[in-house]
């Protein structure tokens, strides 16, 4: 799809990206009648001009929330283009019969790109990638701010307590992200300077990684619930994959009533589908669990064994 697209191009700076604003506010929004008759001729015929028209009358959208990752460091420029792939993952799956617009089935696919972008990019050092770390990393900042602590330093314990409450995160994990975002620190930084010369940092890491052999079990482990809810995703249908997406494996789980008018049924419905697509998925997970429980057992006791 995107080799076909006659799109305005970002190359960064100040200069450019105005330059780029303005010229994707030349494309004209779409009525509802307009989208759906592009978007059936993309779902019938893969026209590609239909495709090109529902992505760039969307471009001032994907600017719009990428506007909201400019306090991360990154280039504006990337964010902004990564979100244009997340737009074209939406009109490739869009579908028009469903009743409801583009833009709201777009906006989950451009924030997911830009923040999987994010947490690639933003620092060297691992952020974590759990459902919690995520939510963590990207609502800190708009919590210190609500709360008025924006001085630089730990947080006070009182304010500690607070965001770890509301974001329902371990009191740890909000300082030490706190910390990660005021940006790494050298482990050459001195720590401090005593009769027995400058200590620093790294004189005081320990080393509390998994073994080796632990790192392969984990590793091995992980790669099968990936596979395995992978595979089970496939036997929903797509109605009610992406209600169990935005239910269960968002950060930030999209309300019954978002889903209803997305949807254009009720809430009750919605949350049918959801009861019933969870079912199906525990029996597929469960079914798969099964199959490869001989393999996963075998390659355990294949790993060395320590020393008695």
């Amino acid at each position: 799809m995107a080799k076909s697209l006659n799109m305005p191009i970002l190359s960064g700076g100040e200069g450019s990206l105005n330059r780029y604003l303005q010229d994707i506010r030349k494309f004209p929004m779409l009525t509802p009648e307009e989208e759906y008759m592009l978007g059936k001729a993309w779902k019938e015929h893969e026209d590609p001009k239909a495709a090109e028209r529902m992505i760039t009358s969307h471009l001032r959208l994907v600017a719009k929330i990428a506007m909201g990752y400019r306090g991360y460091g990154l280039p504006i420029g990337d964010v902004i283009s990564e979100g244009n792939i997340g737009l074209m993952h939406a009109v490739k799956r869009f579908e028009p019969d469903k009743g409801f617009r583009l833009a709201t089935y777009a906006m989950w696919w451009i924030k997911a790109q830009i923040q999987e972008f994010v947490l690639r990019s933003w620092s060297l050092v691992k952020i974590g990638t759990t459902s919690s770390q995520k939510k963590l990393f990207f609502n800190l900042r708009k919590m210190k701010s609500k709360i008025q602590a924006l001085e630089e330093g730990d947080l006070r314990p009182e304010h500690v307590k607070y965001i770890a409450k509301n974001l329902g995160v371990d009191e740890k994990d909000v300082v030490s992200m706190n910390r990660r975002l005021q940006g790494d620190a050298s482990l050459n930084a001195p720590l401090r300077s005593d009769a027995e010369g400058d200590v620093e940092w790294q004189d005081w890491l320990v080393d509390d990684a998994d073994t080796p052999e632990q790192m392969v079990a984990e590793n091995e482990e992980a790669g099968q619930r990936n596979s395995m809810l992978t595979e089970a995703l496939t036997k929903l249908s797509d109605r009610e994959r992406r209600v169990i997406e935005a239910r269960k494996l968002q950060d930030e789980p999209a309300t019954l009533e978002d889903l209803s008018q997305e949807f254009n049924v009720s809430r009750e419905r919605i949350r049918q589908i959801e009861v019933k697509a969870f079912e199906k998925l525990q029996k597929a997970v469960k079914a798969a669990a099964t199959k490869v429980a001989p393999a996963l057992a075998g390659k355990a006791r294949a790993l060395p064994q320590p020393a008695m």
